[in-house]
């Protein structure tokens, strides 16, 4: 597994609760949940776009690495991604 979000070829997608919107007055993405909403902060809606069910965790951690020369995408994002899933936000 890597970094507890359930390896390489896990496809992770939002959980059926969960939607991801963009607020145009301030310019940030939110996860909104029954109840909830959360603000996503730096390049987290950009991660999370790429959570559709389709791509594996590996396709997005190399997507995201062509985009972002240089950041440490190879570790945090399974990290960050571990964590929502744990939350319950994606799947």
């Amino acid at each position: 597994m890597t970094g507890g979000a359930g390896g390489s070829d896990w496809n992770p997608a939002l959980s059926r609760s969960v939607l991801l919107r963009h607020d145009r007055v301030r310019g940030t993405d939110l996860l909104v949940m029954p109840e909830r909403v959360v603000v996503l902060r730096g390049s987290a809606g950009e991660v999370l776009r790429l959570c559709d069910g389709e791509h594996a965790l590996g396709a997005i951690v190399a997507e995201l690495a062509e985009r972002f020369p240089g950041a440490p995408v190879a570790t945090e994002v399974p990290r960050f991604l571990g964590r929502l899933r744990e939350e319950g936000w994606i799947r």
